[in-house]
This record gives structure tokens, sequence and C-alpha cells, in this order.
């Protein structure tokens, strides 16, 4: 087995400890930054085989734009919000409706999701790495940040300033377990072709009950919904006679029965008719708009019965009809998606049960026929959505949502996409460009709890509303106590004089005379900010420096009050003093109202309340005793409540930012929406709320203009797979355009899927794919990544995953290579003593030359095919076509194995330096070709063949420059190539092994060269090869002299056979005894010097031996 997986697990060593990857970002960058977004994943589940594709594309072309001059920052980021993530919870918790995650309180339940979001991170942390990818997690960013989100809410609110952000009214497609609505682009991604009841009902005229108007639907469960019908007013409809009853219906889908009356549709409208169901009859029996005829254009005679059943809640052309002509919405549905109580014959059932989609709708059908109005009833095959995370049936229902309005932007989106660099082209053109042409408004908000918070308030009187953009603007916003808190360090101490610690509260522990007199200069200093208050630590030190202030101050015993939340640290989780002391502050601002209240405490809880006030503390922190407060210091800390979780961290999540009070409260309360932001908003904020943007400028600045050009904005380069069209890639362009005016990416690589073997989409519960880090062990990640990059799968074709493909590129790439690699270094060692033969300094093709020209041909065609491979893989990168880059390396590494080292064998025996010489720089430079696709190996060949002069990495290199390509010497050889394959099959069909040699070979084209004929006669073992007319033609004939040299070759055979089994090196000498046959004894006595000669023995002796 191979050790190679092993010999990368070396090198991501030497890597992390000489810190490669960061030395990359420093190195010198003459073309300047080449800008970089990466979409992030969902922080949760291990990484899966789409992952480490699209990891291996965002590495390869970093890495080689790197070698190219630029520096390529690749900060890792985490998508931390959504229904992914909160549908996993459910799952852990063991919950099956929105309703549980209420019951279960729902700051338990964004704590517990905050939780799960990190709880893969380590595996992610190894496995990245592992495929060899460069990449800052010590940086990374999360969605659920903090400044991520306030970037988010500047961005909401620069669009709703523009007016590309409103509140609607519209039937959007919904999902009744997550209990929220979608958007356009997340409902895409969840069609199944599912098979649906589609019934025909009788709706009776309220004037003529034996005439019914004939509707058809494929909703039965919208029925009890129904509050009119709608007519195309242009077609003709026909009233037919059925046994005792008469229906109406399109004359083109009219059934073959007697027609006794003819209607134009417009004569139609107005007709009063009789609900199917009458449970809100009672409801709605004094409105004169429902259950009447509408005429509607959106009407079509292309299939059911041309009249339409219209439910306003429950589809776009329902609502928009009921809106314009003002007829009621029936809400018949609860937002669990059940009928509601007063559907007594179906309450509490589900409309569209996950699973058995048609079950409902059978009820429904039945309780039809029961009344008589079931016409036909028959099973549909059709295109139905589901919830792109829970796989429920989508309802399409009528709800409030916010938009941002992407139809005023289409245009300059259109002509924005038509700038990018698409890979392949069709993507972008076709696909991503309809998806825009045909995109309705976006809707962003999502009625969840683990996302970013809407910054919309609405006031509870006036219903205005006001939108915030900033954390500044929203503490402006909140409303306040009117206090004024001093915090102040105790008056020395005996303990502080002994520099001994106290944190338990000596009772013996007094005041020295020296921390009297702090205190009572302390006093001296609030004497004129009229102190109500004074609450201390329960410490004596504390109770005494009290005693001092409260004397000084005239203050009476009832202002001075203990609070034993302010004593010294004594606990061994610092998270709990900062609990204690921010538990403290709120409360004293909820108690007290216009207060100047004084807290004595001690230094380090005075530093976490000052650090708590000023919003400055989150996650771990480190204490600078240089900055606490000396004893007896006095400082007033400023402070507005602002919104915080358990640990009182500043923390923007549900329910904390709805818990801040807003506004003054005398005319009424300022009340924050609901809504959540969709996740995909938040993922399309990255260029911007990443860097903090615009609350920070150093990274990102779009705007900055004159002579520095924009900072940050856009990405040279994204990669993601063909998903995201509908994803990433949209949400990316449509707040790229709004906010900035222009696309945020330049080029675009759009991957396919890799499914299992079989076509299937790959699934841990059919186990129909290997682990992908148990192939990168048994394997090694190089042989992964150039099996992925190489095939169709980086232009957006699917791909088949094999694990005998890896397997193929681990044997004949990558070990045909190290072996290469291991016989330079044979001949090297000894024929390559010095590192001056290349000179010291990196081995460029001109020097290179000097050295060791006259070249053979051989050296001169596979620095030409060396060439040949640098300009097909700059050409590759440079297209950001990945499999044409990459391909060219497993062809060249075949040439150089299986033609050049295998031809030039002699050579390198026999001392020839120039071979040597040639075969390292063809390594060093195929080496930093490799680089960008196989980092490992091209890192262990690099440093096989560096001089001590070059960088210490291949990754700290510069790209290959174009080397000469001799075009005549490619042609001559690829004849050779063809006239040596034709020559093996003439042997093949003859019988005869290569190594009995011939005479003659001839072949219709041949170059002249004699060196080219001489590789030829020598690949063919042949006297002589000639150039004749008509076909290739082998003389098989053989002579006694041809048949002694067949026999020599085969004992010299057997011999290295016997060398490379005993393991002796070629500066071995060893002793040979050699069984040979009779017929074989007569010709091994007359050649056995040459034999010993060729095969580097001492001596060599012989025995008879029986048969073969």
């Amino acid at each position: 087995m191979s050790d190679l997986p092993k010999r990368e697990e070396e090198i991501l060593e030497f890597w992390n400890k000489e810190k490669i990857f960061e030395k990359s970002l420093d190195k010198k960058s003459p073309r300047g930054e080449y800008v970089f977004y990466d979409g992030p994943p969902f922080a949760s589940g291990s990484p899966h085989y789409g992952h480490i594709l699209a990891s291996t594309i965002k590495d390869a072309i970093p890495r080689y734009r790197t070698m190219r001059g630029w520096r390529v920052q690749r900060r890792w980021g985490w998508d931390c919000h959504g229904l992914p993530v909160e549908n996993l919870v459910e799952k852990e918790l063991g919950f099956r409706q929105k309703r549980d995650i209420e019951e279960y309180g729902l700051a338990s339940f964004n704590e517990a999701a905050r939780a799960h979001i990190m709880k893969d991170e380590m595996e992610w942390r190894g496995a990245i790495p592992r495929v060899g990818r460069f990449a800052d997690m010590e940086n990374s960013y999360k969605t659920m940040d903090t400044s991520y989100t306030e970037s988010v809410w500047w961005a909401f609110k620069y669009l709703h300033g523009r007016g590309l952000i409103y509140e609607g009214f519209k039937a959007m497609h919904y999902c009744p377990r997550c209990g929220t609505t979608l958007s356009n682009f997340e409902v895409a991604q969840g069609y199944k072709d599912i098979e649906d009841l589609a019934v025909t009902v009788k709706f009776q005229l309220a004037d003529d009950p034996s005439t019914s108007l004939l509707i058809w639907t494929t909703t039965a469960w919208t029925l009890p919904g129904n509050a009119a019908v709608a007519v195309n007013p242009s077609a003709i409809y026909v009233k037919v006679k059925t046994g005792n009853e008469f229906i109406i219906v399109a004359r083109e889908l009219a059934p073959e029965k007697s027609v006794v009356a003819e209607y134009k549709g417009k004569e139609l409208i107005g007709k009063k008719y009789l609900p199917p169901f009458d449970y809100f009859a009672g409801e709605f029996s004094k409105n004169n708009k429902i259950w009447r005829v509408y005429g509607a254009d959106f009407v079509s005679l292309g299939e059911g019965t041309g009249i339409v059943h219209i439910a306003p809640a429950f589809g776009a052309d329902d609502l928009a009809l009921g809106q314009r002509e003002k007829v009621p919405l029936i809400r018949h549905i609860t937002e669990e998606g059940k009928f509601v109580l007063a559907v007594k014959d179906l309450a509490g059932l589900p409309v569209k049960p996950k699973g058995s989609p048609r079950e409902t709708d059978e009820k429904v059908a039945a309780l039809l026929e029961q009344k008589g109005l079931l016409f036909k009833k028959e099973k549909t095959t059709h295109s139905y959505p589901h919830c792109w995370r829970c796989d429920t049936p989508l309802l399409n229902s009528a709800a409030s949502s916010w938009f941002v309005k992407v139809s005023a932007l289409k245009n300059k989106l259109l002509k924005e996409n038509a700038k990018i660099a698409w890979v392949p082209e069709n993507v972008g053109k076709g696909r991503f460009h309809k998806g825009i042409e045909s995109a309705p408004d976006w809707a962003i908000s999502r009625s969840r709890y683990w996302g970013a918070p809407l910054p919309v308030w609405r006031h509870s009187k006036t219903k205005e509303i006001k939108i915030i953009g900033s954390i500044e603007e929203l503490l402006s916003m909140v409303r306040r106590s009117g206090n004024r808190y001093f915090v102040m360090r105790h008056g020395e101490a005996v303990n502080n004089a002994n520099n001994v610690p106290d944190p338990r509260g000596d009772p013996e522990n007094h005041l020295t005379e020296t921390g009297k007199a702090e205190s009572v200069r302390a006093a001296s200093e609030l004497k004129h900010e009229n102190v109500d208050l004074i609450i201390v630590s329960p410490f004596l030190r504390t109770r005494e420096t009290a005693a001092v202030v409260q004397k000084e101050l005239g203050l009476p015993d009832s202002a001075v009050m203990i609070d034993k939340r302010l004593h010294e640290l004594n606990e061994s989780d610092i998270l709990a003093v900062r609990r204690r002391m921010g538990e403290f502050l709120f409360e004293a601002e909820r108690r007290y109202t216009n207060k100047n209240i004084l807290i004595i405490s001690h230094g380090l809880p005075i530093w976490i309340l000052q650090k708590v006030a000023a919003r400055k503390l989150s996650g771990s922190f480190d204490f600078d005793e240089e900055v606490m407060l000396k004893t007896a210091e006095l400082q007033e800390i400023p402070f507005v409540p602002f919104p915080h979780n358990q640990n009182y961290e500043l923390d923007l999540h549900r329910p904390y930012i709805d818990e801040v009070p807003m506004g003054n409260g005398i005319h009424g309360q300022w009340q924050r929406v609901p809504e959540v932001f969709d996740c995909w908003f938040e993922s399309g904020s990255m260029p911007f709320a990443s860097n903090h943007y615009p609350f920070e400028k150093k990274n990102f600045d779009p705007e900055r203009f004159l002579r520095f050009g924009a900072k940050g904005y856009p990405a040279d380069f994204i990669a993601e797979g063909l998903d995201q069209t509908r994803g990433w890639f949209y949400s990316l362009i449509v707040l790229g355009v709004a906010l900035f005016g222009r696309s945020p990416y330049k080029k675009v690589i759009v991957n396919g899927l890799v499914l299992a073997s079989d076509g299937q989409k790959m699934s841990k519960r059919l186990k129909n794919y290997p682990d992908p880090m148990e192939v990168v062990a048994k394997y090694g990640a190089d042989a992964l990544r150039y099996y992925l990059l190489s095939s169709g799968v980086v232009r957006a074709e699917d791909l088949r995953f094999n694990e005998r493909g890896v397997d193929e590129v681990s044997k004949k790439l990558l070990m045909r290579i190290d072996n290469v690699r291991s016989f330079y270094k044979l001949y090297a060692s000894e024929k390559l003593p010095s590192e001056n033969v290349l000179g010291s300094a990196s081995p460029q093709p001109e020097h290179f030359l000097q050295e060791v020209s006259p070249l053979h041909i051989l050296d001169k065609w596979i620095l030409s095919r060396l060439g040949e491979l640098v300009r097909d893989a700059t050409e590759g990168f440079e297209k950001y076509e990945l499999d044409a880059a990459v391909r060219p390396l497993g062809k060249f590494i075949d040439d150089l194995s299986a033609w050049y080292v295998r031809r030039s064998r002699e050579r390198f025996k026999n001392g020839d330096a120039r071979a040597v010489s040639t075969l390292r720089f063809v390594l060093y430079t195929a080496a930093h070709v490799m680089a960008p696709v196989m980092p490992f190996f091209a890192e262990d060949l690099y440093r096989s063949v560096k001089s001590k002069n070059d960088p210490e990495s291949v990754h700290l290199s510069d790209w290959p420059e174009p080397l000469q390509i001799d075009e005549n010497i490619l042609r001559e050889m690829e004849q050779i190539h063809k006239a040596a394959s034709e020559g093996l099959q003439l042997r093949e069909r003859a019988g005869i092994k290569v190594r009995q040699p011939l005479a003659k070979f001839t072949a219709p084209v041949l170059p002249e060269n004699p060196q080219l004929r001489a590789i030829l006669a020598d690949e063919l073992n042949v006297k002589e090869v000639a150039r004749v007319d008509g076909e290739a033609v082998l003389d098989t004939f053989i002579t006694p002299q041809l048949r002694e040299e067949g026999v020599v070759r085969e004992l010299v055979r057997r011999v290295q056979e016997w060398r490379k089994e005993k393991g002796y090196k070629i500066a071995d000498k060893p002793e040979c005894t050699l069984a040979v046959t009779e017929e074989e004894m007569v010709v091994a006595n007359k050649y056995r010097d040459k034999i010993m000669l060729l095969t580097g023995l001492k001596d060599l002796k012989y025995v008879r031996k029986n048969g073969n």
C-alpha cells in the first residue's frame, strides 16, 4: 500500500510548523490584492464530497493566483442561522412542530442552536487542512456575530430608504411544519413529482340549483375556503344536460352531451352560487361580494373546465382577484396547516400530510360525494413544491412579509450579469439570466427564531414604523432610567498594603490610614454629584470605605445598601463574576429612576462591570491589571440598557432584542416586528457584513474612489455548486447591485453534484458512498483532488463518484511520478554531489540550457513537453477551466515516466550528467505546475529537487515562466510513438517477445533524425528501421546470431530481477549463481563478461537446471 497519505500528513505538519500559509499571505505581491469570497458552509454536520469539491476549487485558484504574484486573503466563514440549523436542533430536542419551540422557551431554543453551531467545528478544522486547503480558520466570521448582524441592519435600512424594501401582503409558499413563508428560490429547491388527486366539482347556481358551474382543481383542500368563481370573459361556455341536471363548462372542454344553451363568459359574471361547503355561510351571510362569478383573463382553456375556483387566501391569482373585487379571505386552515374547528367534518386534519399528500383530498372528495357535488375524481401526477429543509409539502398562502423590490433592479441585474465570466458560460447566460428575468420580489422575512432579527419597530398606537440601521441608533431609542452610575474601588486595606489577596473577606481586614484618607479624597470629588445611593460589597474593607463616603457626603443610613453580588472574585469561573455584575447593573436600571448611584466594590469585579456597561465583553476575555482602578479610585460609567444573553454579552437575537424597552412609554410602546431575516439575505451580505462595513473600512470599502480604487469589492472570483444559482449567487448579486450598483463578483466557477456511483444522490441512510476522509486516509488528498478537478464536475456536470477512479489517480499519476523522483534521487546522489550543477538559484530555462547543452534529443523533447504542460496549465487556470488546467498533468507524467525515463535509463547508468540535470529541472518545474492541484505531493517533490537558496516551500514560489517549445521535435516524436505502437502490435501478432532482437522494421512515416530512429530501433529491439511506402512491416526471421542476443537479454533480465528481489543498490557488486538450461549454457558461457558488465556483478556462475 502507498505511503503517500502518511507523507501528506508530514507535509501538513511542515506547513503548520513553518506557517507556510501565513507566509504566503506575507510574500511579495507585485500584482496587488486578488479578492476572493468564500461562500460559508452551514456550521453543522461533517464535510461531505460537495464541501470537499468546492473547497478544492476554492483552494486551487487562490494557490495559482498567489504564485502569479497576487495576495489572496482566504478567510473562512460559518453560515449559522436559518431553517437548516433550526430543523437540526428541533430534531435533537424531539420537536415536531413550531409550537414546541415556544413551549420550550425561545431563549433556551436559540441557545441550543448556538451550541449546536460549533459542535462540529473541530471536525471541520481537521478535515479542511487535511484535504490540502489553505484557509484562515482562526479569524473566521460567523453570520451570528453581532457585528455581522449590525451590517445586515445597515443594508436593510439603506435599501428601505431607497424604496427597495417594502412590507407587502402576497400569496407565497408556506411551510406548515416550519411555520414560515419561503422565498421563490428556496421553493425552487424543493419541487418533487407526487401523485395527487384532481376533482371536478359542481357549484350549484343560487337561483337554479339544478344547474351547476363545473370546476376542476388539484387542491381539493382549498374548497372549504372557496369565496368566488372565475370565468374567462371572452370564452364561450355551454350548458349541457347530464341526467336530470345541467352543468356549465367551457365549450372547448365540454363533455359530449346535449348542449341546451350557450353563453359568453361575460354573461355569467355576477351570478351567485351555493358554496360547496357552508361552514362559513353564517359569518358571511351579509357580504354581497362572496360566492359570485367574476371575470378573469388568467382563466385558461387548456385543461380542466374553463371555470376556476377562487380561494383568495390560497394562490396569487386568487388573492389578486379577491383584492380587486373586494372578495373576503376565508382562513379555513391554521398556521400549522390544519383545518380550523369551523370546518367541523375535517377539523384538526393536516391539509397536505407529509408522506401521503392525497389523503386529505380524498376525504374532501368523499364529503363532496355525500353532498352529490362530486362530478369526477382522478389521480394526477405533477411537480409539487416541498420545504427545502424538512420536506413537508408547501401551501400557497396569502401572508405579510418584507420584500426586496427585485422588480426595480431587474434591468441593472441583467446588465451586471452579462459582465460576469461564468464557467461554464451557459449557466450564467442561460439558467441564471432566466432566473433573474422571471424573479419575483424577494420575500426576506421569516416567522422563525434563530436568525438576525428584522430591525423594524412599530408603534403600538400610531402603527408608524421605525427602521434601525446600527447598534448606536438602537441604543438611542432605548428607554433609560435617568440614573447615573459611579464606581469606586475600596480604599487601601491591610491586605493591599501587604500585597496579600483576600478573596473571601477577612473580618479583620480593615482599611489602613492611607485607605481612609484615600476614601475621604474620593468623597470630596462626589460632593457636587448629588449621590442618592451607595451600594456596596459585603466585605469589611468596602463597608468601611462606604462609611467614610457616607459621612463625608452627609447621607442617611437608609442611603447605604449592601449587595452580595459586588463581592471580590472568589469563584473559579470568571464568567460567574460577569453574570452577577451584569445582573446587578441591569436590576439597578430597572429598580431605580433618576438616581445618582455610587457602587463600591473590588478591582476585578468593577473592571468587569465597566466592560459589561460598555458592551465590550464577549466569549472569553483577558484581564489587564494595568487598567484596573487603583484603591479609592473613582469613575463614572455611562450605561444604556442593551439586548443581552445570560452572559450579559450584547446579543441581538430573539428574545433578547425584544426585551429592551423602546421609547419613553408615555404615548405608546415601540415593539419590534417578530420576524427574522431569511438566512439567504444574511449569506448574500457576506462581502460587507463579514468586514463590519460601513462601521469599519479596513478591509472593505466599495466606495473608495479616485486613485485608490474600491477595496475588497467586487470579488475577482467565487465558486459554489449549481444549486447556488438559486441561492448564494443570486442573493449576492441582488444585494451587491442594490447596495453598490454593480455585481459583487467578476468570475464564477459552478460545479455540479457529486453523486453515488449508481447515479443516486449520496445518502447516509443508504450508505451508498465511501466516507471522504477514509478515502483521503487510503489514497491521499492529492489523488482525490485530481480526480475531482480533472472531471466535468468543475463545469457544472454531475459526477458519479467511483473510488476506483481515485485509486487509479494514485497509481497511474502520483505513484508513477514518485517513482520518477526516486529514480532521479538514485542517480542525483551519485552524479550530482554539488548544488551547483544548475547553479544555487532556482533553475531557469536559459541558465539551464547554458549549463547542459548540447542536449540529447530526448532532453529536448521532454523540455518541449514541459513547455506544453506549463502553457496548457496556465491557459486553463487563466480561463478558470480547471479540468483543462489539470488534465495535461496526467499525460505529461505518462510521457515522463513511460517514455523519457524508460528510454533514458542507459544514459543515467552511464553517468550522463545532462540527463540528470534535465530530469531535475523537469521535476522542479512540474512541482510548480502541480502545486495548485496536488499541493502535498508538489511540496514533497519540490523539496527533493530545490536549491538551498530557493523558497522553503513551493507554495511560496512563483509560477513557471513560459518555456520554449520545439514543435518539430514534438511532431517527430509523435511519429516515433505511433511507429513503435504499430511495431509492438506486429510483434504481439507474431508471438515474439520484445527481448528477442529482430533485424528490421519499416514504416511509411518516420522522421529523418537518426537519434529518433535509434530510439525507435531500441524500443522495438530491431537492428534497423527504415521508411518504406505502404504498411508497417516487421522482419520476423530470427538468425542464430539474433537468437543468441535474445538469450543474453533473457539472462540479463533474470539477474536484474534477482538483484531487485535481494534489494541490491546500483553501486553493489554481488556474486551470482544463475540456473540455466542446456540450450542457454553455451550462450551464457560465451557472453559471461558482457552479462556481468550489464548487470553489475563481481562474479557469475552457472548451474544446469532441468526443464524450464
